[in-house]
């Protein structure tokens, strides 16, 4: 039984980690592939942010994050190749959302290091804030789609569902108006 998401995010400190814990997922076909696609955007993430921090000069920052710009794209398009299952969750439209705004930041700091700008580090904050809530939008969002195709919460829901009170109350008077 794998364990669910939630209890693991705690734990999950940098984007390498969730890169490497979306790896280790144990899922259906459809489940697989996004986690596949969204671990390859973490560790790209994870690699950009890495250089960044390290200092390293702007060329080998700036082709990291040209990579992180195709990569995110990519996964874009591999989003609208899902099926109807994941699209029809809430949390699918609230994760596009972020994406479409990680997308934006991404390119702002591409242009930022391009142009030698000095709203780089504003740039690089704003991208790292939207990469942890794009990936928690992502991991909750194949939280809700692995929870909803597990066989054993369909059995939770096929379960006899108890009467409400005023069917119970109910059902109580008429025993004692028969007798």
């Amino acid at each position: 039984m794998r364990a669910p998401l939630t209890s693991l995010q705690h734990t999950l400190q940098s984007f390498g980690e969730i890169s490497r814990f979306l790896r280790e997922g144990v899922a259906d076909e459809d489940s697989r592939l996004m986690r596949d696609s969204l671990a390859a955007l973490s560790q790209l993430i994870d690699e950009a942010t890495r250089l960044r921090r390290a200092g390293a000069d702007a060329a080998a920052i700036t082709g990291r994050v040209a990579d992180l710009a195709r990569c995110a794209r990519e996964h874009q398009l591999f989003l609208t190749g899902l099926g109807s299952a994941w699209h029809a969750l809430y949390e699918f439209g609230a994760y596009q959302q972020a994406l479409r705004a990680l997308c934006s930041a991404i390119a702002a700091w591409l242009q930022a290091l391009e142009r030698h700008s000095s709203r780089e580090g504003a740039c690089f904050r704003q991208f790292e804030l939207l990469a942890w809530r794009t990936l928690g939008e992502a991991l909750l969002l194949i939280d809700m789609y692995e929870h909803h195709s597990d066989p054993l919460s369909d059995l939770a829901e096929a379960a006899p569902r108890r009467p409400a009170g005023w069917q119970r109350l109910r059902a109580w008077w008429r025993t004692v108006w028969r007798r």
